[in-house]
């Protein structure tokens, strides 16, 4: 029996465990195949979306054995298009005006809520803040036109005298700006998209009804959430030839919870169809495709049902699991019901992603199998399609690309960003390497430029300016001319005005300026989705933008970001055919023999009922519109059509952005009637070991502290004293520097950190000393205070950094000027920055030590005292005894035996031994002797003693690693680790080795 013998109206039911698209063309095929070639094509098909047209087109094929079929005509409910029949052309859209332009409408609602912001408590918005309220209100007024609520008249008396303030500015506010739209759209001659789709679904529900069409009429696969939308489906139900497919009703809910179904409940959105269609659900009966299998599976939809069944019905659970029983006599239903449905728990995001791409790659393996992954998480299945990548499969995603993180997109973004700060190292980086960018120069002269400019301009502290940024680079020609050609390129940003309208003109002239190439051409930027998506926005934005409030050059950037994050592209290329990743909607009619079903966290499947900026929820009841909560219910509907599939993976994870996350509520019910049956959902433990070692393959096994041991003839026979102190502390250090020549490659706009203030208490003791080498004059302090901020400066230091050092400057110049008055006053002569040099006789081979002192002072007795200047604690005397801090004592000794002769020093004996503390805080610095003549060899050392000691254990240790079985292993002196940090402590993998614990001897 064909459907279209059944007496009007008709209402028909695919249940949830059956493939909805499949069973619809099978059915119609049935139908209307024999009645000639031209009867199904001539058919029409009403969808919810666009994009489900695919998967019925395709069940159409299938239907027809394989061969080549012209499918009915399948028109998008919710995507209406201008010009596209049964809506237009013709007598519908008659004297009805043009949809007004998304991006124009988000113009034009920040300008209106701008003009009404003194409705708002005397706030003033940013562009960014009135783009966002511009938002809520453009929500609110698709609400209102899509329930068809009559808010005009109501908004009067929406709020009683004793509701909060904030309620009256809302009605306030909501009342003006209804008025001031429903003007602003007579004046420009255009309507909502929202108001046009209801009108035209109103219309043709009304001629339907008054003439209905004489041709085979189907709507399937919607819910009849919009009351237009109910109303055209009634008038399809009761057509001569026309029927209603509803997706997943549930035919076996008992009457006394049927009656209790509410807004969140799975059945709530079919509920309200079928009462406003006075259809009682007894009288809707099974699709004729699929009557025949659909007792196949039918258990798996019961037990879904059964655990999304209205809360009040929920108590006896262990009565209803007892009637399952005895229907499904010899075999346990519910055990029947849970095959093919099995729980993966994932640590976090990363390995859901991970255990999702798995599982649809372990699908690819066997021949003819589709795969799905059905996620409402737009974030978590474009990581999907990324960990995909790695395998070189591109499923058909229906998330695509966020706007924002396209290659045009991101360049847009980084441009703006470049506005704010000019010369922020980051971001002129990341422009310079975005592949679009040319500047007007092949590739190999940008590549050797880009990479000049980067390592002798852009990494390290930043430059404060353009001007400081050419003196770093004078020896780097290349990476100047770039620089120059880069500072020409951004400069339309700053010159142009504060109107968003000026800053996205001045935009696209710097982006196409980026990426013309050497011949003058633009080849990449504008092509492709995403360029043409950022050509059309940043054309509105110049068209239309002109309304919008002024706004800073962060602003604009926000501003910018913001439109962008809001839109998505398809990307280009193709997808492999049996391999998508659908939305919650899009799944209802696209069936998978496998389905990942991921996201079901509280927040996210379900999602949090959205926070109405302006409405309560009683005063969003007075004005008849719906409940933030009738969003759970579809979603739960949802839910219920893709849990029902025949093999269904439930993906949860256990944290999300770092915090513990909720299961969903229907994950947790099911778990819970399993639990009551006494059984459990089937987990995968085998996919989350497949995700866990797939980076990491094999047994976890630390590795030993790494001790390497290059021949003798690539061992140093020369070091600085410093890097003597490396050698006793940290071996492996020394191997990675002076051996091997590795050296840490400073980051981009590194922060100015203790080098760069030791550095710059260095040079102002120098100056102070080469400027006056005798005695220190009265304004010893102001100069210091000078050297050093102008040493900050210069080294990168940023403003903000420079006032906090400016406080810390002036007092440890007061303490310095103090001090060299009392070191200077018996005429000691002051030597800074000298290099000496020493060689020792090791077994019969030389080792030169060298120094390069801070500061040595030779007083009129002779003595030479070592001076050694630290922003930060100076090693104790206990470090200097035990040789772990041998610099002062080995400076010493190289001064004591003339090592100091080519910089014009006598050879002197050992004097003091001073560490000098500067901090600037209180204490503002601090002379900490470690060794004098008279020492008493515990808090201070006796000089010569400690000098000869030094001496003698540098040329043990020397003898140490002259033995080829000495490795130059890693953090020997652990007591160090946390005291002196290392450049080398990541490639010796520290962490992992002296946190498992190691075998053998160290």
């Amino acid at each position: 029996m064909s459907f279209l013998d059944r007496p009007g109206p008709r209402w028909f039911n695919i249940p949830a465990h059956r493939p909805f698209a499949q069973d619809l063309a099978q059915g119609l095929h049935e139908a209307l195949a024999p009645l000639g070639p031209e009867a199904l094509s001539q058919a029409v098909v009403l969808i919810p979306t666009r994009r489900g047209a695919r998967a019925i087109a395709d069940g159409f094929v299938a239907a027809a054995g394989g061969r080549a079929v012209l499918p009915p005509q399948m028109r998008p409910l919710g995507d209406l298009e201008e010009g596209e029949p049964p809506f237009e052309p013709g007598d519908l859209s008659l004297h009805l005006p043009a949809a007004i332009d998304s991006l124009k409408r988000k113009f034009e609602l920040t300008r209106l809520v701008v003009a009404h912001e003194h409705l708002l408590g005397g706030r003033t918005l940013t562009a960014p803040a009135a783009l966002e309220l511009a938002e809520a209100v453009g929500g609110f007024f698709d609400s209102v036109q899509i329930e068809e609520a009559e808010v005009e008249d109501r908004l009067a008396d929406l709020v009683e005298s004793d509701y909060a303030e904030h309620w009256q500015i809302s009605r306030a506010f909501l009342e003006s700006a209804v008025r001031g739209w429903s003007a602003r759209l007579r004046e420009l001659g255009l309507v909502d998209v929202s108001a046009r789709r209801v009108t035209l679904l109103r219309r043709l529900a009304e001629v339907w009804t008054e003439r209905p069409p004489p041709g085979v009429l189907v709507a399937a696969g919607s819910t009849g959430t919009a009351p237009a939308t109910r109303a055209l489906l009634i008038a399809v139900a009761n057509a001569p030839q026309g029927c209603v497919v509803l997706p997943g009703l549930d035919e076996g809910l008992a009457d006394k919870a049927w009656a209790k179904v509410d807004v969140q409940h799975p059945q709530g959105a079919l509920k309200r169809l079928l009462d406003d269609a006075r259809i009682e659900k007894r009288n809707v009966p099974l699709w004729p495709a699929s009557i025949q299998a659909s007792m196949a599976r039918r258990w798996r939809q019961r037990i879904v049902n059964e655990a999304l069944r209205p809360a009040d019905e929920t108590a006896d659970w262990l009565r209803v699991i007892a009637e399952l029983r005895r229907e499904g006599g010899d075999a346990d239903p519910i055990a029947e019901g849970l095959k093919g449905l099995s729980l993966v728990t994932a640590r976090h995001e990363d390995e859901a992603a991970t255990a999702a791409a798995l599982l649809l790659r372990e699908a690819m393996e066997q021949k003819d199998l589709s795969a799905a992954l059905v996620t409402p998480d737009q974030a978590l299945a474009r990581r999907v399609t990324a960990k995909l990548a790695r395998w070189g499969v591109v499923p058909d995603s229906s998330a695509g690309e966020s706007l924002a993180g396209s290659p045009c997109g991101s360049l847009a973004g980084l441009v703006a960003k470049a506005a704010v700060d000019p010369l922020d190292p980051v971001c002129l980086l990341a422009v310079l390497k975005h592949p679009y960018v040319r500047l007007g120069l092949d590739p190999e002269a940008l590549d050797r430029a880009r990479d000049d400019l980067e390592r002798r301009g852009l990494r390290g502290p930043r430059a404060g300016d353009w001007d400081r940024l050419d003196r770093r680079l004078e020896r780097a020609p290349d990476g100047a001319s770039l620089a120059t050609r880069l500072r020409d390129t951004l400069a339309p940003l700053a010159a142009a005005s504060d109107a968003p309208a000026a800053q996205a003109a001045a935009l696209a002239e710097v982006m196409e300026a980026l990426g013309r190439d050497e011949t003058g051409d633009l080849r990449d930027l504008w092509t492709g989705f995403d360029g043409e998506a950022v050509s059309r926005l940043l054309s509105g934005l110049i068209r239309d933008g002109g309304e919008l409030p002024p706004a800073s050059r962060r602003g604009f950037a926000e501003l910018l970001e913001r439109l962008m994050s809001g839109e998505s592209v398809r990307a280009g290329g193709s997808t492999h055919p049996r391999l998508r990743i659908l939305g919650a909607i899009e799944a209802r009619l696209v069936r998978a023999d496998r389905l990942v079903v991921a996201g079901l966290e509280e927040g996210v499947w379900p999602r949090g009922a959205p926070l109405d900026p302006f409405l309560s929820r009683p005063m969003r009841e007075r004005l008849g519109l719906p409940s933030p909560e009738r969003r759970v219910g579809l979603a739960a509907h949802d839910f219920a059509q893709a849990a029902c599939a025949p093999e269904v993976i439930l993906l949860h994870t256990e944290r999300r952005e770092g915090a513990p996350a909720v299961k969903s509520r229907w994950l947790w019910r099911l778990e819970t009637l399993a639990k009551g049956a006494g059984l459990t959902l089937a987990g995968r433990p085998d996919v989350l070991d497949w995700a866990r070692a797939l980076d990491a393959p094999g047994k976890y096994e630390p590795c030993p502290r790494p001790a390497p041991k290059p021949p003798l003839a690539d061992r140093p026979k020369r070091l600085y004293v410093t890097r003597i102190e490396a050698l006793t502390r940290d071996p492996y250090a020394v191997w990675a520097r002076d051996i091997l020549g590795l050296r840490q490659l400073p980051r981009p706009d590194e922060e100015v950190d203790v080098r760069i203030r030791g550095t710059a208490i260095h040079l102002a003791f120098e100056k102070l000393a080469l400027n006056w080498p005798d005695q220190a004059p009265d304004t010893a302090a102001g100069a210091f205070e000078r050297y050093y901020l102008d040493a900050l400066a210069e080294g990168g230091m940023p403003p903000e950094g420079l006032a906090r050092e400016t406080a810390l400057a002036r007092e440890a110049a007061a303490w310095v000027a103090e001090l060299e008055r009392e070191r200077r006053a018996d005429g000691r002569a002051i030597h800074v920055e000298k290099e000496g040099h020493l060689d020792l006789d090791v077994d019969g081979e030389v080792f030169r030590v060298s120094a390069k002192a801070d500061r040595i002072e030779i007083d009129p007795s002779g003595l030479g005292h070592v001076l050694d200047f630290k922003t930060g604690r100076a090693p104790s005397a206990k470090m200097v005894r035990t040789g772990f801090s041998p610099q002062l004592t080995l400076t010493a000794a190289i001064l004591a035996r003339g090592g100091f002769a080519a910089a014009g020093l006598p050879a002197a004996p050992t004097g003091e031994l001073v560490y000098l503390e500067v901090t600037g805080r209180k204490p503002a610095g601090r002379a900490e002797v470690r060794a004098a003549p008279d020492g008493d060899g515990s808090r201070v050392l006796e000089s010569q003693g400690a000098v000869d000691g030094a001496l003698n254990g540098l040329v043990e240790l020397v003898r140490q690693f002259r033995d080829p079985r000495r490795g130059y292993a890693s953090r020997t002196a652990p007591q160090f680790v946390k005291l002196y940090a290392s450049d080398y402590d990541h490639l010796a993998r520290v962490f992992e080795w002296s946190t498992s614990g190691e075998e053998g001897e160290e």
